[in-house]
């Protein structure tokens, strides 16, 4: 997310629809997506209302595509760790907790995107709800291709209990429940790992 003091300039300089995507994304992740209107976003965005419909047909749509940019930012850390680890899957599993790690201070505010979105959203049909579910289950089957490339007798249980360590992660840091969440989250993967 950028800064309030850097975004004016910078927001001038985006064209319509990445101005409308970048207000959204702010105002989502800092005060929840049923908070803030459509009227919110067109200010922030220095656009209008029906600026906003041409880009997206509805608010829906509107969050959808915003948990879509974010899931990709996701899958393009697996690309990451897979690139800059080839054939080392111990090393890839290790660098994803890293990336959770490292962007865990980021969350200490407002929390995880994913799972906030999932809070606000209780209708499974709802078109960002299907975005989140379809982003998670693509991240558990890589997540569990990691683990049987590196020989892990039962993949699927130890990409569930490495999920849950993530997943716990992020949600305590946002409740500030656990201390040193990052370095501790670290220990916990590379024992899960290391088992």
């Amino acid at each position: 997310m950028t800064s309030t003091a850097a975004r004016p300039g910078r927001v001038a300089k985006l064209p319509p629809r990445e101005r409308i995507l970048d207000a959204a994304e702010e105002l989502f992740q800092g005060e929840g997506i049923r908070r803030v209107g459509v009227q919110a976003i067109a200010e922030r965005a220095e656009t209008t209302k029906m600026a906003i419909y041409r880009h997206f047909e509805t608010k829906d749509a509107l969050v959808a595509e915003w948990l879509r940019i974010l899931a990709a930012e996701y899958q393009a850390a697996f690309d990451r760790v897979e690139a800059e680890h080839p054939g080392r899957p111990r090393e890839q599993i290790l660098g994803l907790a890293r990336f959770i790690a490292d962007g865990l201070p980021g969350l200490s505010h407002r929390g995880c995107p994913f799972i906030n979105s999932l809070a606000e959203l209780p209708d499974h049909s709802h078109p960002a709800r299907r975005v989140i579910e379809e982003h998670k289950a693509r991240q558990t089957r890589r997540l569990v291709g990691m683990c049987a490339e590196a020989g892990m007798p039962d993949p699927e249980q130890v990409a569930a209990q490495i999920t849950f360590v993530l997943e716990g992660a992020q949600v305590s840091t946002q409740n500030a429940s656990i201390d040193r969440a990052g370095e501790r989250l670290m220990r916990i993967v590379e024992a899960i790992v290391d088992q």
